[in-house]
């Protein structure tokens, strides 16, 4: 049996330790902060819950590939933690410029036959894309998914390129695809193609929401984690981590094997290291979670994206870290006991901010405009803070205090094909053979899929090479 030490409460740090726990080993979680989920945290307005971090679950065979993983140990994961997903209906309503579209596109729309042929294209790349989640991209058991994969693109292998490479595509809709890279923080011409292939297969496998909210995956974790015999240590935090020992606020852990769920500039911070300039750093945010006084009108979907007029001006703005002119902003409304047991309507206006650290309220300049903008642009008769009956506001100053310098979400802008699947860092560190690594810093930007995918990596390569 090894002593692990799992640094961080979030959600791959709790899915590794509850994967590596089932196979027998001694596993504690140390969590600084007084909640489990990391950036994906529980909250509370006048009695409403919401939560904050990702809002959507994509690519849900990676939860299920995780839940398996942990039965075929020995678990029995649906009986201990149960978690139910709904599936919305769309995968969100786009406001951009003149046009105003839902994805799947429906019939009628001009751009319907165009999504209809690239959907179909890319639909059936979305199990090679979960493999390529849950496997090492180097493994040859991954090598025909990376096959399959990059054989779409051909030599355009930026999202940029390839969209540009479809000549037969309206070009506002290009935009609306490639807007979604800044689901890695960055632009187009940073991310590697398959970015605009993942929104096809969102298209065509939907997307979901657990009942009761993100968090509940969270919560079902560290279930899972604790029936198997791990402990979670909230309110603790990591000093130091050297070899075979952690040491925090509250005393020393013995570790033969450490796995990381921090972001880099925290792990660095911890194993006593300087510092690193970042001079290219991807994207953080003005998240704005609200008790609405009433409803929305009954056209709101769950999900809303109001984009930019120029996507260009805004990843040149994110870029120079500076607020930009108009960003891309989501709206997640719901209504009372809709996904959440709450009385009240609740939404979260989430703006693309510039990664500068700064505290933004309601009343900030260009804050203040967009909330203006995108009111307008959604149809509402007035600005949508208006509507707030109570709120709370987190800035790039609250995400700063993660590692991300300025609040970077995704962390730094790394080289090109240093990117998605074939990340960097890896999930071992080379000169620590101790460490191992999880989490958004191993792969920024992709999201609940890509870190949960990250643990159970971690967990296989811990638990063969420290069988019982």
């Amino acid at each position: 049996m090894k002593q692990v030490v799992v640094l961080g409460a979030g959600l791959s740090g709790l899915a590794s330790a509850a994967l590596i726990a089932q196979a027998g080993h001694h596993v504690t979680v140390i969590e600084r902060h007084s909640w489990l989920g990391g950036k994906s945290r529980r909250v509370e307005v006048l009695g409403q819950r919401m939560d904050t971090g990702p809002a959507l679950v994509t690519f849900p065979g990676v939860l299920q590939k995780l839940y398996s993983e942990y039965d075929e140990l020995g678990g029995k994961a649906n009986q201990i933690a149960p978690l139910k997903l709904t599936k919305l209906n769309e995968v969100g309503e786009y406001f951009y410029k003149n046009h105003k579209v839902t994805i799947p596109i429906p019939k009628g729309h001009p751009w319907h036959d165009q999504w209809q042929r690239f959907e179909s294209e890319h639909a059936d790349l979305a199990e090679d894309i979960t493999t390529l989640l849950t496997a090492s991209p180097m493994s040859p058991a991954a090598l025909p998914s990376v096959s399959k994969i990059f054989s779409r693109y051909g030599l355009n292998l930026t999202t940029e390129k390839y969209l540009k490479s479809l000549t037969w595509m309206d070009e506002d809709l290009k935009e609306v695809i490639a807007i979604h890279t800044l689901n890695a923080g960055i632009a187009p011409k940073d991310t590697i193609a398959l970015y605009a292939s993942i929104t096809a297969v969102m298209s065509a496998q939907g997307i979901s929401v657990p009942e009761g909210g993100v968090n509940e995956i969270a919560q079902s974790l560290a279930k899972l984690a604790t029936v198997a015999g791990a402990e979670i240590k909230l309110n603790e935090k990591v000093i130091s981590v050297r070899r075979n020992k952690v040491v925090t606020e509250r005393g020393e852990y013995r570790a033969d094997l450490v796995v990381s769920s921090l972001d880099p500039e925290q792990l660095r911070a911890v194993l006593g290291k300087k510092p690193k300039p970042w001079p290219k750093r991807s994207c953080s945010g003005v998240a704005i979670y609200a008790v609405l006084k009433k409803p929305l009108p009954k056209h709101f979907v769950t999900h809303s994206v109001v984009m930019p007029d120029s996507g260009a001006e805004l990843h040149e703005a994110l870029e120079s870290n500076r607020p930009p002119r108009q960003t891309m902003a989501f709206l997640n409304y719901y209504k009372p006991a809709e996904i959440y047991p709450n009385s009240k309507p609740t939404v979260a206006v989430l703006l693309t901010a510039p990664a500068d650290g700064k505290h933004y309220d309601l009343n900030s300049e260009w804050v203040r405009n967009e909330l203006d903008r995108i009111s307008d642009v959604v149809g509402l008769d007035a600005p949508i803070d208006e509507l707030f009956e109570d709120y709370i506001t987190l800035t790039p100053e609250y995400f700063s205090g993660w590692g991300g310098p300025g609040g970077a979400l995704y962390g730094k802008t790394r080289k090109l094909w240093q990117s998605g699947p074939f990340h960097t860092p890896q999930y071992r560190s080379l000169f620590r053979p101790w460490l191992y690594r999880v989490g958004a810093s191993v792969h920024p930007g992709g999201g609940i899929p890509a870190v949960l995918g990250g643990a159970i990596n971690v967990a296989r390569m811990v638990i063969k090479a420290n069988k019982l």
